[in-house]
């Protein structure tokens, strides 16, 4: 990118990664965050090249192991010392557009956080409707003043915190989430693990019953209500997934160990 660090008088911007095991997309992300003034980038238990990949963009990295989504991500938050902080995934991409709105929004911003708008990939092909119910999202609050952002305790969607005005952006986030449906069943799988250990400590995994019916409610939202139609065969895969995460969780935490 052709963007420079902001001059001494102007306000600092960090940006952040957290990463396990993400070789493949993290020298792309990073790439795209050099406009910032550091990169901090959070390596939870990682055993491939993601630290040799993180180390050719930056010098502080933060190396450790967290269970809990928010521990890790909350670790990185207090690392950043610029006055905005800007949270980024491996497998995300920050356009040139996207950096300047950022670039421009903080110089005059009073402390608070600012929505960003998200595009949608599986594989090659632009998802733009249907997001939503806990599987994926259309847009996130990945801007956020020092201070302004906590994450919770939960092992999967930790829930957040937040101190200020908030607003949004207009240029979109590239986030790059399934490759195909494989990947795709692989990540439902993952999620409803972590959901069903946050069920078994909190000591209320819920009924059948109740999760029977918001099977037929997640698709619904997703499908009709967040216009995943318009996405065909696509949309049907994001509702059905939808549908399917409270259901697996608890017959997870049901009949399964920790």
């Amino acid at each position: 990118m052709s963007e420079s660090p902001a001059p001494n008088n102007a306000v600092r911007l960090s940006a952040l990664v957290v990463a396990h095991n993400e070789e493949d997309h993290l020298a792309a992300c990073l790439e795209c965050l050099t406009f910032a003034d550091e990169i901090i980038v959070v390596l939870d238990r990682c055993t491939d090249h993601s630290r040799e990949i993180a180390a050719t963009f930056t010098d502080k990295l933060i190396e450790g192991a967290w269970p809990i989504e928010g521990h890790r991500r909350n670790e990185g938050l207090d690392a950043c010392t610029g006055d905005w902080i800007v949270e980024v995934d491996a497998d995300e991409r920050l356009p040139v557009a996207l950096a300047k709105e950022i670039r421009n929004a903080i110089q005059t911003a009073s402390p608070g956080y600012f929505l960003i708008p998200f595009d949608n990939y599986i594989g090659d092909t632009l998802v733009r409707y249907g997001w939503g119910a806990y599987w994926g999202v259309s847009a996130a609050p990945r801007l956020s003043s020092k201070g302004a952002k906590r994450w919770g305790e939960q092992s999967v969607h930790p829930s957040l915190e937040f101190k200020g005005e908030r607003r949004e952006l207009q240029q979109r986030m590239l986030h790059y989430v399934d490759r195909d449906i494989s990947d795709m069943l692989r990540r439902l799988d993952s999620y409803t693990n972590a959901r069903a250990m946050d069920l078994r400590a909190s000591g209320d995994i819920g009924t059948l019953g109740h999760n029977i019916r918001r099977i037929f409610s997640r698709f619904w939202k997703c499908y009709v209500g967040r216009k995943g139609y318009r996405e065909g065969h696509y949309g049907f895969l994001i509702a059905l997934m939808a549908g399917l995460y409270p259901i697996l969780s608890y017959l997870k935490a049901r009949l399964e160990e920790d």
